[in-house]
């Protein structure tokens, strides 16, 4: 599971390679995952720590795969691929 507490090293990783942000809508939830379906047509299961109490299906997210941090509605928190 992934730990809800973003590391400073993760800001500036997602700061320094701003374009790899990646956006998508959550299509399932599970409590310890989420799949999203991105704009570009992929689709990834994300593990993200509570996952079904910070994201509902449909919500629009952005992903950085790199920096490993999801954001949608204005919260982050640390997400990587299942």
């Amino acid at each position: 599971m992934s730990r809800p507490t973003i590391l400073p090293i993760q800001r500036v990783m997602a700061t320094a390679a701003p374009s790899a942000w990646r956006d998508g809508i959550v299509v399932e939830t599970r409590p310890a995952d989420a799949v999203v379906v991105f704009l570009d047509g992929g689709v990834t299961q994300l593990r993200v720590a509570d996952a079904d109490g910070f994201l509902s299906v449909g919500d629009p997210v952005a992903h950085h795969p790199v920096a490993e941090i999801l954001s949608a509605g204005g919260r982050q928190t640390t997400a990587r691929t299942a």
